[in-house]
């Protein structure tokens, strides 16, 4: 009787199953600091769908896998439930409004968005940080929630800073990009502006200058600058100047020379941003040289009120006068 009473104590207890706090477990969740995604896809009909997620994880890299998990709540499940393709779609930091817009009921939230057809036909959002297009791999149940696994198609990355989430709000994420890292499959697009006979140009923010940049290759109306502040361009004097590599290894520079409407240099700008005089351009403190050759063509050329647009070769390259005739770069150099 002692024995077995003494075996009876000592036997483990099963622990009590306890109920999980869904609120507390979401809560738990939401300290893993993630980026921000805008999902797409087309609906039966071709219609655009999309919303806001953060459940995204690359899978692999051979083959190409990410994965994305899609809530059966969500009122474009059904969309990505069906469809043979998707679209993730990865926000930068100034787009905190586009998170918001895609994380809504709206009924049309691709009206405001521009959005283009890259491979499979899911919507690609034109201006966020990285885009993947995929065609859906597998689908596997998982709770209240559908996990899509995708097969990358194509993508696109640019160097802007991401968009980051933590604790339930955005969430913003330092030096994001590190020295010898480069955007892939993009190019730098700059804008060489000119207002009072003056130059516009940035910090660089190591004692360098360089050109105002966007974040599209099509030429816009607007310069957005990073605050939230823009600068109203001429729509009509708006043209490309110069299209070139720096190296194999680096994105390319898509530039286009400008003006501002309405705007003098003598308006204070933004701070980072200062006009300076065409003859007295800083090309001690411009780290780039081929953004300092391009300087010294235009100060050549405004002063000619003579354009020419630049192509990169490997000769050296080819100017292409506005009039129709061509002129080797390194015959232009010399004048």
């Amino acid at each position: 009787m002692i024995a077995a009473t003494e075996t009876s104590s000592s036997t483990p207890q099963s622990p009590v199953p306890q109920a999980i706090d869904p609120i507390a477990l979401r809560r738990a969740f939401g300290t893993f600091v993630t980026g921000v995604t805008v999902i797409t896809t087309r609906d039966g009909d071709g219609t655009p769908r999309g919303m806001t997620a953060n459940s995204f994880t690359s899978v692999s890299l051979d083959p190409p896998l990410l994965l994305v998990c899609v809530g059966k709540a969500a009122a474009s499940f059904a969309a990505f439930n069906t469809s043979d393709c998707f679209a993730v779609n990865l926000l930068h930091e100034g787009q905190t409004d586009v998170s918001s817009v895609f994380a809504s009921k709206s009924p049309d939230k691709f009206q405001s968005i521009v959005h283009d057809r890259v491979h499979t036909g899911a919507p690609i959002l034109n201006e966020c940080l990285t885009w993947f297009d995929c065609t859906v791999h597998d689908r596997i149940e998982a709770g209240d929630h559908v996990v899509l696994i995708g097969a990358v198609q194509a993508f696109g990355t640019s160097p802007s800073a991401p968009l980051g989430f933590c604790r339930g709000r955005y969430a913003a994420i330092k030096d994001p990009l590190p020295p010898g890292w480069l955007a892939s499959h993009s190019m730098i697009v700059g804008y060489l502006i000119e207002a009072d006979g003056q130059i516009l140009l940035r910090s660089d923010g190591k004692g360098g200058w360089v050109l105002p940049s966007a974040k599209s290759r099509k030429a816009e109306n607007e310069l957005k600058l990073e605050g939230g502040d823009a600068l109203t361009l001429l729509p009509e004097e708006t043209f490309l100047y110069s299209v070139f590599d720096v190296a194999d290894s680096d994105p390319g520079y898509l530039i286009y020379r400008a003006r501002l409407a309405g705007i003098s240099a003598a308006i204070p700008m933004p701070p980072g941003f200062r006009f300076f005089p065409i003859a007295n351009l800083p090309y001690d403190e411009i780290p780039a040289r081929e953004i300092c050759s391009l300087l010294r063509r235009y100060s050549r050329e405004r002063r000619d009120e003579s354009f020419s647009i630049y192509m990169d070769s490997n000769d050296g390259g080819r100017l292409a006068r506005l009039d129709g005739t061509t002129l080797p770069w390194a015959q232009s150099a010399q004048e």
